[in-house]
């Protein structure tokens, strides 16, 4: 993992940092696992405007990932890792020994030639999935269920991992990216190992453009607008605009809005950190 700070020949390469891509090792997707992606420009069934700031952007195929990791007590060997248009992290293209081949999320280290597996009676090594229940405890995992055969919902984009503190009976303690920790049930499958690309966290798009070209469309500022449009917009001069918030009213910065009374709360141990 490398990011390369450009040569600057035009102004939108002046603070640009780049993905050097050194895990790359093609360019070119397997057809069979591509599907189409429609835009929505943030519009819903109705075609109303449900999500600003959305629209345009780069024509993308979906790539489909194997988040579910069902295929157990099959070897695979990857025959490469490739980029994703749709997520941060990098994919990996697996080949099982019966022939067919899938998409799974890379993870830090994972090499072209690597055999990996899943299922319990997987080794605990990067980029084999196996059930928390035989984890050695203090693992970094990634990709991890939430529910018994659901696949993969937590510590999925680049660079994220989460931690297995502990077992007690059913459950297991993980410490996840957020700071949060949570008790999930040792039946659920994660994967061993950081997720790919960490370094995407370094990279300076250099030019509005890019943002453009990601489906980003601009951002007004509250401060800037009216009142009937926003409620931080309006007063004399350049007034401050009042306690943050969001268009709707609901207060950012440290408000809360999980409900107190939701079921799953009582398998949070340790909220995330402020």
């Amino acid at each position: 993992m490398s990011v390369r700070k450009l040569k600057p020949i035009t102004p939108g390469q002046r603070f640009r940092v780049v993905n050097g891509f050194d895990a790359i090792t093609t360019d070119k997707p397997e057809k069979s696992l591509l599907a189409p992606l429609k835009k929505s420009g943030g519009r819903n069934s109705q075609g109303k405007m449900t999500m600003r700031h959305k629209g345009g952007g780069h024509k993308r195929r979906y790539r489909v990932i194997d988040f579910k990791r069902d295929k157990q007590g099959v070897a695979g060997v990857v025959e490469s890792i490739q980029y994703d248009p749709n997520r941060t992290a990098f994919v990996a293209l697996v080949k099982y020994a019966d022939g067919e081949k899938r998409y799974v999320i890379a993870q830090n280290g994972m090499q072209v030639g690597q055999e990996i597996t899943s299922g319990s009676d997987a080794t605990p090594e990067i980029g084999n999935a196996l059930p928390l229940s035989v984890i050695p405890l203090g693992t970094i995992i990634s990709c991890i269920e939430l529910r018994p055969g659901q696949g993969a919902v937590m510590a999925r984009s680049a660079g994220t991992f989460a931690q297995l503190m502990a077992r007690d009976g059913k459950f297991a303690t993980v410490k996840l990216p957020s700071g949060e920790t949570r008790l999930i049930l040792v039946l659920c499958l994660a994967t061993i190992g950081a997720v790919s690309n960490s370094d995407h966290q370094l990279l300076v798009s250099g030019k509005a453009g890019r943002s453009r070209w990601l489906g980003r469309r601009p951002r007004t500022r509250p401060v800037a607008m009216n009142p009937v449009d926003h409620p931080m917009g309006g007063g004399e001069g350049r007034a401050s605009g009042g306690h943050p918030r969001s268009k709707n009213g609901i207060p950012a910065k440290g408000f809360r809005t999980r409900s107190k009374t939701k079921a799953t709360n009582r398998y949070i141990l340790e909220r995330r950190k402020k």
